[in-house]
């Protein structure tokens, strides 16, 4: 069966291809960080190893090695690689916390990196085919069919992932376009690998999992076999005696017990009274220093039970913001309180960072929530979800929306040296010396703004200490900022297991580019390395500041990336009808550059949301345009267009590594790192000007 005609066409071919690949990516880096715990805190290497495997295979497009045939067997080679790795344990580090964690060892390294090689490896084929089709074509034609296929794919996933993600739906509707694309001689043997891949898809997340915005849901019964997992609860779930709690799960591991903190529904002398007893001292704290409170607001309301706990204790009004909608959705439908459905409670479903910047209530408490983040907020940083929720800015917005009598409540579970961290950064917030209790591996943190009822020496489990006057003698630990969003970070440095992991990708990296000189590299390849470089770290800054500016949520990730291709397809457009390139568009990149490093972020938040809007639509992009402008103008003089788009990709993913270094630098230090990448672009293009034209 001969291919439809237009399917023939190169331009359209790289269209439906950048489609395939960009789709691809987005759901892998969704699918694999939830369904994979080892990969919770590596979703952004997802995309670096994507990047780098799209790159190479750009790069190896001379040794006519003709992979994209067995796209199919590395696609199922991958799947089934990832589904055996389910179960594989999360490797811990004594610098960062993260929850359920093991020690690590040889073993949780070796399968790490093995997962990225193998995502790495899938991308080969579709690179190698990219760069194929890239030379069949005018250069900037080219890149603008590249472009228009990776903006449809970012808009489709959006939309899809939005409306019902499915890894299953997914690898369908890839498997359909690469069917579509592929000789029919070859559809059989194809068809039959991509057939098992979808087999084992199907097969590896059970049907009463949910998929929300953020993470991967399972629900099961307290008490009961965990393996059991639950889609509905007893009808009258919210008026029995005696009303079941389930566990709520994400990405795998313990997050919530959804249930009551009502004792007048549970019959005295059970275990269940027991329980909740327990658990109710957890969330009613606040209370024992300002009862009946008139207004609260609760971030990170999920279960509900903060929001309960300020019910129960005489709250007038509750403010209950949750960033993801599925959270508070089982807890309608599971939740014995059915504290949701009270006329009392208004849910925001809101980042806790925006809801700052837009509110103008004033509350007599403000409770921050046992967030405890699991995941990160993009595929394209190393900051987790409720980084810029844990912040001295985010405090001192928060103690701002107090009443004079008011108080801030930051309640978490955490290791010592994390309750240190944020008893500094509250201080550091506030200005006050705060009312502390602490259980084992749990503290609540009371920074009151007027009078308040005398603190209890004990409340149930909890004891409060006493700390020193203006916290002399405390250990100093680093505090969480905007420029440095690390809570979960004790100080600036890269967790080993990060290193280890880049550090084997970028020596295999080398070796492939370098190794037996399999590719052709010279100055317009290094320039292109260095365009590639600076534009990923471009894209990863504009994605924290957009997210600072309106809350680290899916849509504004998906909004910003899309902004950005449509910004350099713009670019490219516009390149067209230039007549070369000139080293004057440097001019207005660093200066675009230099205006976004040197304007303070509180400046911006102090904005209207029609200021921060166009801000974020007019400026934050503008160094992408003129990036684009100099890619475009130099990628049409190039002569080998696979290479150096293939440099490009190579550079974006050593980009992607150096996002890392936030961790040490913080964010306006990796700003500092785009505008030397650049200038290292500029010195390449005025000392080897001549040589970009016979590349």
């Amino acid at each position: 069966m001969n291919r439809n005609s237009q399917w023939s066409r190169p331009g359209l071919q790289l269209f439906a291809l950048s489609f395939i690949t960009l789709f691809l990516e987005l759901m892998i880096i969704r699918w694999v960080p939830a369904s994979v715990r080892l990969v919770a805190y590596y979703a952004n290497l997802m995309l670096i190893s994507s990047f780098l495997g799209i790159g190479l295979g750009a790069l190896l497009k001379k040794k006519q090695l003709n992979l994209f045939n067995g796209f199919p067997y590395l696609l199922a080679a991958s799947t089934v690689f990832l589904i055996v790795c389910q179960r594989a344990y999360l490797p811990g580090f004594a610098g960062e916390h993260r929850y359920f964690s093991v020690a690590p060892d040889i073993a949780n390294s070796t399968v790490l990196i093995c997962i990225f090689l193998f995502n790495t490896a899938v991308f080969v084929p579709l690179g190698e085919r990219i760069g194929q089709l890239f030379d069949q074509l005018p250069r900037l034609q080219a890149y603008s069919w590249d472009l228009g296929g990776s903006l449809l794919g970012t808009i489709t996933f959006g939309l899809f992932s939005l409306l019902f993600f499915s890894p299953f739906l997914g690898f369908i509707l890839i498997s359909v376009l690469y069917l579509w694309l592929i000789p029919g001689r070859s559809r059989v043997s194809s068809a039959l690998m991509l057939l098992i891949c979808l087999g084992y898809v199907f097969l590896s997340s059970p049907q009463e999992a949910i998929w929300s915005p953020y993470h991967y849901v399972t629900i099961n019964e307290v008490g009961k076999d965990e393996s059991i997992l639950c889609t509905n609860a007893p009808a009258d779930v919210r008026t029995m005696i005696d009303p079941p709690s389930y566990n709520v799960r994400i990405n795998q591991d313990f997050y919530q017990i959804h249930g009551t903190l009502n004792l007048k529904r549970y019959t005295p002398g059970t275990p269940a009274y027991e329980r909740t007893q327990e658990i109710y001292r957890h969330y009613t704290i606040p209370y024992q220093l300002k009862p009946d409170p008139a207004r609260v607001l609760v971030l990170g309301a999920g279960a509900g039970k903060d929001v309960e706990g300020a019910l129960l204790n005489g709250a007038q009004w509750v403010d209950a913001v949750e960033i993801d909608p599925v959270l508070v959705r089982i807890s309608k439908k599971f939740n014995a309180s059915g504290v949701y459905f009270d006329p009392r409670v208004q849910v925001v479903n809101n980042d806790a960072r925006a809801f700052f910047n837009k509110t103008e209530s004033k509350y007599d408490l403000v409770l921050f929530s046992y967030l405890d983040s699991q995941a990160l907020f993009s595929f394209m940083t190393s900051i987790r979800l409720d980084g810029f929720v844990y912040t001295v800015e985010s405090l001192k917005a928060a103690y701002r929306l107090l009443n004079p009598d008011g108080m801030l409540v930051l309640s978490f579970t955490g290791p010592d040296w994390m309750h240190l961290k944020l008893i500094e950064m509250i201080y550091g917030a506030t200005g006050k010396v705060p009312i502390v209790y602490l259980e084992e591996g749990r503290i609540c943190i009371i920074a009151p703004k007027g009078k308040h009822l005398a603190p209890p020496p004990v409340y149930g489990p909890f004891k409060r200490i006493t700390l020193p006057v203006a916290l002399e003698g405390l250990e100093k630990i680093p505090a969480a900022t905007d420029d440095w969003p690390f809570l979960y970070l004790r100080d600036r440095s890269i967790p080993r297991d990060y290193l280890l992991v880049i550090g084997a990708l970028v020596l295999i990296s080398a070796y492939l580019l370098f190794g037996g000189r399999r590719i052709t590299w010279g100055i317009p390849q290094t320039h292109f390395f260095f365009l590639g470089f600076g534009f990923l770290l471009l894209e990863t800054k504009s994605i924290t500041n957009c997210s600072l500016y309106f809350g680290a949520t899916w849509l504004v990730t998906m909004l910003v990336v899309t902004g950005i291709l449509l910004m350099a397809l713009c670019a490219n457009l516009v390149a067209m009808r230039l007549r070369s390139f000139s080293p004057y568009l440097y001019l207005p990149l660093l200066a675009s550059l230099a205006l976004l490093l040197f304007t303070p972020n509180r400046l911006i938040l102090g904005f209207s949301l029609l200021g921060r809007l166009l801000w974020t639509l007019l400026l934050v992009p503008l160094p992408v345009f003129f990036a684009g402008l100099i890619f475009s103008t130099t990628f049409r003089q190039s002569k080998t267009a696979s290479s150096c788009f293939g440099a490009n990709l190579v550079g974006a993913t050593m980009g992607g590594f150096a996002e890392y270094l936030g961790m040490v630098l913080g964010y306006q230090g990796l700003s500092v790192l785009v505008i030397i990448a650049y200038l290292a672009s500029l010195l390449l293009m005025v000392r080897g000007k001549a040589v970009i034209n016979h590349s």
